[in-house]
């Protein structure tokens, strides 16, 4: 993957992006005296979205750069004091607030399981408590879109996969799923925004609009082939397909770029429009295929001859899964005697493990995963072969390089690809099923 590092994006102020009793419990940690013990805070999730048999870690670097600008301003300060949601002590302590801990985690594009520990916030109580709700809205939001799309870019199978979901989500969600997207392997974006600001690849033509526009399909597609070249995509099925398919070739000829099918029986359409372009001559004029398509969908299309797909609606919806289901816990803090203690929610269905964890990925001696190993307290055991899971992204309040912007992302896919490549083959299986590789715990 190569992105575009010309983007000039600011990152916008990002303290606010909380919810209201997080700084509430700040004030009361405040008030108790215990704002200032060092706590380790973890994010993972209990379990994985209803037979999906693995996740795609997503948004790490997003946060990184809100962590940047994570700052309580006149503005945010004056919001705060105006609706009394805390005191003036609280505000005082919010207005030099910085993050000066260390934030551990899974690299992004990297596969978790359940009770990953995909991050990991060391701070004191009251730093770590505040970054909560930023954490997992970026963290469940964009780990569900590139999980979503990592299994349709499997189903492709090399066909290239583009994002065209805007008009289905929030505007600013839209170009996070893009982002995401991409990371999980989708080759473009139809989003100028996620373009402008990430730095990626988009592309798009003409909807069926412009067509009716035109007193007819041919002048349409004139119009279009006349502006943007013969190498574009024409979109057929405004009217009739078989005519459309036409009229594309009498205007742009041998060199016309694509044409897109955007409804009906798309696997039948697929195959004897490719059928017709080859029998008017061109060869090499690709078919891309639309029409609310998900993983299933394209896998169904595995044996048509199509060349592209364009994902809308399911890949920003997480094909079922809108969210991937992560908390955020305390399960390590300092006691009155300066030394850390485990702790741990003992809620029925809602337990959690305390001590700080580590992870690694147990390898064979072929390289394929076996399992996924998390040590309590200390490292697993590598038996020789293994690779730790565990990245350091924050380093006493500085975020470390490598991690954002366009060479974060490009990190990112790769190791999207390599963590794929090392799992089993079962990942590639879209029926329902356990976890490709199970949890273990060392004590």
């Amino acid at each position: 993957m190569t992105v575009n590092s010309t983007n000039a994006w600011r990152q916008p102020n990002a303290a606010l992006y909380t919810d209201h009793y997080e700084l509430t419990m700040l004030q009361a940690a405040l008030h108790s005296g215990t704002a200032s013990r060092r706590s380790v805070f973890e994010v993972f999730g209990r379990r994985l979205p209803d037979g999906r048999r693995y996740g795609v870690v997503a948004g790490t670097g997003r946060i990184l750069e809100a962590l940047a600008a994570f700052r309580f301003g006149d503005e945010q300060l004056a919001f705060l004091e105006s609706t009394s949601v805390v005191d003036a002590r609280t505000l005082q302590w919010l207005a030099g607030f910085r993050f000066s801990g260390n934030i551990f985690g899974y690299a992004e594009g990297e596969a978790y399981f359940p009770h990953s520990p995909i991050l990991t916030v060391e701070a004191t109580f009251a730093e770590a408590c505040i970054l909560e709700t930023l954490l997992l809205s970026v963290l469940n939001h964009d780990s569900a879109i590139a999980s979503a799309a990592s299994r349709m870019v499997t189903a492709a199978g090399g066909r290239p996969c583009i994002e065209m979901g805007s008009r289905r989500t929030h505007e600013e969600a839209a170009a996070a799923a893009a982002r995401a997207a991409i990371i999980a392997g989708f080759d473009s974006t139809s989003n100028l925004e996620a373009g402008r600001r990430y730095g990626l690849k988009t592309v798009g033509t003409a909807a069926h609009s412009f067509t009716l526009l035109h007193d007819s399909e041919r002048d349409a597609f004139e119009a279009q082939v006349g502006s943007l070249g013969a190498n574009t995509s024409l979109l057929v099925d405004t009217y009739d397909v078989e005519a459309g398919v036409r009229n594309a070739v009498a205007v742009a000829g041998t060199k016309l770029g694509g044409v897109r099918l955007d409804s009906g029986d798309l696997v039948a359409q697929a195959r004897w429009v490719r059928e017709l372009l080859d029998d008017l001559g061109n060869t090499d004029t690709r078919i891309m295929v639309t029409s609310d398509l998900d993983e299933y969908a394209i896998a169904s299309l595995a044996s048509a001859p199509v060349d592209a797909y364009g994902v809308g609606t399911s890949l920003v919806t997480g094909s079922g899964a809108p969210t991937a289901g992560m908390v955020y816990k305390l399960v390590s803090r300092e006691g009155d005697d300066h030394e850390f203690v485990s702790v741990a929610k003992a809620a029925k269905n809602k337990a959690s493990r305390g001590g700080r964890k580590y992870a690694l990925r147990r390898l064979n001696a072929h390289g394929t995963a076996t399992a996924e190993v998390i040590g309590i307290g200390h490292r697993p055991l590598d038996d020789g072969n293994d690779r730790p899971l565990l990245e350091q992204f924050v380093a006493d309040g500085e975020i470390l390089p490598g991690w954002t912007g366009a060479g974060g992302m490009e990190r990112a896919a790769k190791r999207h690809t390599d963590s794929l490549a090392e799992l089993p083959a079962s990942v590639n299986r879209l029926q329902r099923g356990e976890p490709a590789i199970p949890t273990e715990y060392e004590e």
